[in-house]
């Protein structure tokens, strides 16, 4: 059954969708969360077909719900609800990312339904699109431009909230005698293999990108250089007891080197963090690979 969740601080307001969805001729499950850190949690950890978002939710409201959750690679399709017919409101849900926006007062069954079922298409068509621009296709990985979208938009929740922010980057050591042992397709092999381990390795609030060649990125939401530090040193060991089957029929045993960096006073822009996340990974390659130092134990 089709899941919908339904963030909204109004409880009749819970009562009154949960009503209209039973009239629809495809039923659908409905969660009701009313505060936007749960809402936030629930929209960014995925299961859900489509999301009724309100636009007031006390202090903070619901567009800065809708930008976190897509900074943080939500792909549900949300429509807006609000109180208010004012039509700025409506470009702002828009611009924001809502797929559609409903006046609560106008709300009726059928108009619900319809705008429930023309949001899931058009977020599946656009889905599609998106992926063909921001993943990597080798890996299935979010490319460069998508990392520097998402630092960009979770360093200014940093900013406003006061929310944790920690990078890891990670590069394979010796990659070239992977590629002269196994040639390239072999190498290409490796690196698809790292991304699924680096995907399975990070919470699901977490994004892995390829950096670039072998290097890969980690963007760890609510997170210090402690976070930064377990993450890469758990990717490290993994990666070292790692060997990975090939088409031919041979195995590639791998290494990685990791830097991680946490936002803090001495690190204020998103630029910074990235240097001092690269300084971390230079000092690890220095005192010998196969091992994860984060910025403050880098050697000066």
């Amino acid at each position: 059954m089709p899941r919908l969740l339904l963030i909204d601080d109004d409880r009749m307001q819970n009562r009154l969708i949960t009503e209209a969805v039973r009239s629809f001729r495809e039923p659908f499950h409905v969660d009701w969360f009313e505060d936007y850190d749960t809402g936030l949690e629930k929209l960014t950890g995925g299961g859900y077909d489509v999301c009724l978002l309100d636009y007031g939710l006390g202090d903070r409201n619901g567009l800065d719900l809708l930008k976190a959750a897509i900074a943080k690679g939500c792909r549900t399709p949300v429509i807006m609800l609000t109180a208010n017919s004012d039509h700025s409101i409506d470009d702002a849900a828009l611009d924001a990312g809502a797929l559609d926006y409903l006046v609560k007062g106008e709300v009726t069954p059928v108009l619900l339904e319809r705008s429930i079922r023309y949001s899931r298409k058009l977020a599946g068509t656009l889905g599609q699109l998106k992926d063909l621009a921001s993943l990597d296709q080798l890996t299935g990985l979010l490319n460069r431009r998508e990392f520097q979208t998402a630092l960009s938009a979770e360093w200014e929740r940093h900013l406003r909230y006061g929310t944790g922010l920690a990078l890891v980057l990670v590069d394979l050591d010796n990659f070239k005698a992977v590629n002269d042992t196994h040639g390239h397709a072999g190498g290409d092999e490796v690196l698809t293999w790292i991304a699924r381990i680096l995907k399975s390795n990070v919470r699901t609030v977490d994004r892995c990108f390829r950096f670039g060649g072998d290097e890969f990125a980690c963007l760890l939401s609510d997170s210090d250089e402690n976070q930064a530090a377990h993450c890469g040193a758990r990717l490290v060991s993994t990666l070292a007891d790692l060997e990975i089957p090939l088409s031919d029929g041979r195995r590639a045993s791998v290494r990685v080197s990791a830097g991680g960096a946490g936002a803090t006073p001495d690190i204020q822009s998103p630029d910074a963090l990235i240097r001092a996340a690269d300084a971390a990974l230079y000092d690890a390659k220095r005192r010998g690979r196969n091992q994860s130092v984060v910025a403050s134990q880098v050697r000066k």
